[in-house]
């Protein structure tokens, strides 16, 4: 059995309770994981080409509030 199938096994059998913070738990984990990666890309100008046209369309007059 592999890791990954043991925790599955593990998850399975969890009392409703415990089963119910583990989910919580591993929310919070990966929004911390998808926060880390955003703040990466964003480092390495991955999002350098988006908030230009932003900027532009803005100054261009091609947006609406929200």
């Amino acid at each position: 059995m592999s890791e990954v199938e043991e925790l599955e096994s593990r998850v399975r059998n969890l009392p409703i309770e415990s089963l119910t913070r583990f989910r919580n738990w591993f929310q919070e984990f990966e929004n911390e994981l998808w926060d880390h990666q955003i703040q990466s890309d964003f480092k390495a100008g991955k999002f350098t080409s988006l908030i230009d046209e932003a900027r532009k369309e803005f100054a261009e007059g091609k947006v609406r509030e929200l």
